[in-house]
């Protein structure tokens, strides 16, 4: 029931396990090699918890959601720089969530050709 509170409330919030711990929060970055994850359990205030929730809020619904929210979000995430946590990406797996990877932004565009039509000039 709270994993399906979370997928309703907040679709931004990730679960992940690694090490035998389930974590909860926003996934920044997976690569092949390092997951990087603001934790939601190590802020420090419930102040601090409501202006990630906001943050998180505000990423989710106003970008494309493949930019992280470190990037999208750059200073007013920064002050919850102590809650980023690295990981071992082959050793994480995601229950549920969304999972950023910048990666995926260069490979998925689309490159745009543009044709111009120009009439000659009547001699």
């Amino acid at each position: 029931m709270l994993l399906k509170d979370i997928e309703q409330n907040f679709p931004y919030i990730s679960v992940v396990t690694y090490g035998g711990n389930e974590y909860v929060g926003i996934i920044a970055n997976q690569d092949r090699y390092v997951t990087s994850m603001y934790v939601y359990t190590n802020l420090r205030t419930d102040q601090e918890k409501i202006a990630f929730l906001e943050l998180g809020d505000v990423w989710w619904w106003e970008s494309n959601r493949m930019i992280p929210i470190n990037i999208f979000l750059r200073k007013e995430i920064a002050r919850f720089g102590y809650a980023v946590m690295t990981m071992n990406s082959k050793d994480v797996k995601v229950s549920i969530g969304p999972c950023v990877n910048l990666h995926n932004l260069t490979i998925k565009r689309v490159k745009r050709k543009s044709v111009q039509l120009v009439r000659k000039p009547k001699r």
